[in-house]
């Protein structure tokens, strides 16, 4: 009877992550492996410090101590243009970035641009036949294959959110960083918006920020909670519902706001 098959290296890890500003402590000793193809969901009450370890991992913030590692390699001191270069990535919100193109021309500048095409996109899209049929793959994966030929500044929000998601595969991530996906999206959005998640590949680890405790439980396989700027606990949708330290300090009070 053969064992268990060996353990996958993670492809995003921190060691003793930890930042201050003066003496307002927003993350300390953050330690965790985010192995490959995993959807994890970073929850906690406001405060908790989710958003700064996004900010952390991407080169936004400086961490006062601790590494991070992409792979084997360590990316503590690279800049963001550098860790998205070796598939570190964040979605940032694209509407005002892009109004006056369609999202065909937005995914294909960004293809364009990690082709080292950035400079010459803007010249007829039949010149960059093979870029515009990988950004048209993209906007299809994301169910917004027929709202390709529609600026950007006329999509629905729930497609302006997939957009930013287009743009971010567009860069071909290891890593994809979401935060507050569903944010400001319709309830009926929010649903196609993280099946849209879902069905990325699993060659893409997922982290991403929610509130809505339904859409974690639906789409995560995998929780991370943060409390006082440092990780409570991890596990599965399943063991995070049933452990009473959650409940008391984030679920039971959403549950009774």
């Amino acid at each position: 009877m053969s064992g268990p098959g060996p353990v996958a290296a993670p492809v995003l890890s921190t060691r003793g992550l930890a930042k201050r500003f003066g003496s307002l402590v927003v993350a300390q000793d953050i330690d965790f492996a985010l192995p490959p193809g995993v959807r994890y969901a970073l929850i906690g009450p406001n405060g908790a410090g989710k958003t700064t370890l996004i900010n952390l991992m991407t080169g936004m913030l400086r961490p006062d101590d601790g590494q991070i590692f992409l792979g084997a390699d360590e990316i503590t001191s690279l800049t963001p243009a550098e860790r998205v270069k070796r598939g570190l990535v964040r979605t940032f919100q694209i509407n005002t970035l892009f109004p006056h193109l369609t999202a065909l021309e937005a995914v294909t500048l960004a293809v364009c641009e990690r082709r080292g095409h950035a400079a010459r996109w803007w010249r007829r899209l039949a010149a960059h036949r093979d870029a515009v049929d990988e950004a048209y793959g993209i906007l299809a994966s994301l169910m917004l294959g027929e709202h390709c030929y529609r600026l950007t500044r006329e999509l629905a929000y729930g497609q302006q959110r997939l957009l930013e998601i287009a743009l971010a595969l567009a860069t071909r991530p290891r890593v994809l960083l979401l935060d507050e996906p569903a944010a400001g999206v319709p309830r009926a959005e929010s649903a196609a918006l993280f099946t849209a998640i879902a069905g990325l590949s699993q060659d893409i680890t997922v982290l991403f920020i929610e509130h809505d405790m339904s859409i974690v439980f639906r789409f995560a396989s995998r929780v991370i909670v943060m409390v006082g700027g440092r990780v409570l606990v991890e596990g599965t949708p399943e063991d995070i519902g049933a452990d009473p330290r959650v409940r008391e300090v984030y679920l039971g009070k959403r549950r009774h706001a």
